[in-house]
């Protein structure tokens, strides 16, 4: 099986996307995360849900997590406010290593070491021409496993 037949249609969002926005888009998809993309629909960033929840736990309760215990319920329902009036750029982290990109004909087996060298919950599939990169979509990390797993029943 190759890239392009493993790969789906999956949500992208902009750097200059509302964060509030992409954070509700991966709530209610449940998604690991989300691929960002450019004005030409080209891969930038992946934005993994484990680095939007570091971006509104406060820095204080990540250095001491005993903390936490102490912030009231009121307080910790109100904690995605700090997403207002951000972008999906400045919920990145600021070392952010481009994301992932496997060729269409790559085997499943190297979109798998791909993923597994990268740490990532997500690689894109896509296709360079002279101009550009062209997105055909994205393979995630549970749908490669139940690929990989049905070859085995």
């Amino acid at each position: 099986m190759h890239a392009r037949d493993l790969a789906e249609d999956y949500e992208t969002v902009g750097l200059d996307t509302d964060a509030m926005d992409a954070a509700r888009l991966m709530a209610e998809h449940r998604l690991p995360a989300l691929l960002v993309v450019d004005e030409h629909g080209a891969p930038q960033a992946i934005l993994p849900a484990s680095q939007m929840i570091k971006v509104v736990v406060p820095g204080y309760v990540i250095e001491d997590p005993t903390l936490a215990a102490v912030i009231d319920e009121r307080h910790a329902d109100r904690l995605c406010e700090v997403l207002r009036g951000r972008t999906v750029q400045e919920c990145l982290p600021r070392s952010a290593a481009p994301p992932p990109v496997a060729a269409p004909d790559d085997t499943a087996l190297e979109v798998a070491a791909l993923m597994a060298q990268v740490r990532s919950p997500l690689v894109a599939v896509g296709e360079k021409d002279k101009q550009a990169m062209h997105l055909l979509g994205v393979i995630t990390a549970s749908h490669l496993l139940e690929s990989l797993l049905r070859r085995i029943s």
